[in-house]
């Protein structure tokens, strides 16, 4: 019952009802040998770039009828066609690559992805094919069928674990969402890296009637760090995704811990690198009724900050990637927004309704 008492502190009453124990269960670590594979051409010792994108509903053009992906079809209020799809590959895979100029990223944390046959398609049928990409997948039980996602790069990167965190929301067991994505990586040939890949819940239906899902997925996934932390020394931490809230909102700061700099006393303490770009209102991820919002972030524990040898970041080292090429003039608001794939039903042929995010991480063999 302890852990019961824990979670009373800060979780608001309607949790009252869940299962400790099938929490618990889902945190556990399991080890994934099979992708452990010796690599020859392995790079060693230099700085590593990791990309996070949401990117707008990468959906197949074929129905699925276990999912709600009826509109991403050519009878479908969208009229998705394959040549719009394979436009989409394109649009991503030259974004993935412009981000890393000239190669792409060593990792790339994806969200709204439907399936293996879209990751498949992005980096076997893409400029990205020649740079050696695998997937790291799992299909989430969301009810329209968009998932989480890790491309990395075989050259850079070992995987020695996995796992697929379920959110199964105590005050409603029949609500599906993504999954959140761990994998512990042998990075660089020379340093262990704990990543996490998240889709936190939309904030459709109004922020105060969906602010208590994203409170629970920040709650999970505070467990599975505070895991992560029991089982290392001091490990070093990269956490992306989407978490449709900002730096400063409740679910990040008082419940997943993520806070604007580093506290001396708390070397594994979780840091939001995306907090100092809340200065300036003209920036974000994404763009609603004529506001900027910061939903797209890198969170990283202190280790990262503090330790100088191997891989580390500073605070300056979260980037978010807003290259000409993937903006638009907004008509409405003025100014520039994303070029998205889609408003509403209307097709306009871009990129993505969010820019994406990137991390530098720098390495010192001293």
């Amino acid at each position: 019952m302890k852990n019961f008492k824990i979670i009373l502190t800060f979780l608001p009453l309607t949790f009252f009802i869940f299962k400790v124990s099938d929490v618990t269960k889902s945190l556990l670590l399991h080890p994934t040998e099979k992708y452990a594979k010796p690599d020859s051409s392995r790079k060693c010792c230099q700085n590593v770039r990791i990309a996070f994108y949401n990117t707008e509903n990468l959906y197949d053009p074929y129905d699925d009828t276990t999912k709600l992906d009826n509109e991403f079809t050519a009878e479908g209020i969208r009229h998705w066609s394959y040549s719009r799809f394979q436009s989409k590959i394109n649009h991503l895979s030259k974004t993935l690559i412009a981000i890393g100029n000239p190669e792409p990223p060593a990792l790339i944390g994806l969200c709204e992805v439907e399936n293996r046959y879209v990751l498949n398609k992005l980096i076997y049928n893409s400029p990205l094919k020649r740079f050696r990409y695998a997937i790291l997948h799992h299909e989430s039980p969301d009810l329209r069928g968009v998932d989480v996602a890790l491309l990395y790069r075989k050259e850079y990167a070992v995987i020695l674990a996995t796992r697929f965190y379920p959110i199964i929301f105590p005050f409603d067991t029949s609500l599906k969402t993504r999954e959140i994505l761990y994998a512990k990586i042998v990075l660089n040939a020379a340093d262990t890296l704990h990543i996490f890949v998240n889709h936190w819940p939309s904030r459709l239906g109004g922020y105060q009637e969906t602010r208590e899902k994203r409170r629970y997925v920040a709650w999970v996934l505070r467990k599975a760090v505070d895991s992560v932390i029991g089982a290392e020394v001091h490990p070093k931490i990269v956490i992306m995704g989407d978490f449709n809230d900002g730096p400063g909102d409740e679910s990040l700061v008082t419940i997943l811990k993520a806070r604007a700099g580093l506290t001396p006393s708390d070397p594994d303490g979780l840091v939001n690198l995306m907090y100092d770009k809340l200065r300036n209102p003209e920036q974000g991820t994404h763009k609603y009724q004529g506001e900027w919002n910061i939903l797209d972030q890198f969170i990283i524990s202190g280790m990262l900050l503090t330790d100088r040898k191997g891989l580390h970041a500073s605070l300056q080292d979260a980037h978010i990637f807003n290259a000409p090429f993937l903006m638009d003039q907004d008509e409405k608001y003025f100014g520039s927004r994303p070029e998205r794939t889609y408003s509403g039903p209307r097709y306009l042929g871009g990129f993505s309704d969010h820019l994406p995010v990137w991390l530098e991480l720098r390495y010192n063999e001293k």
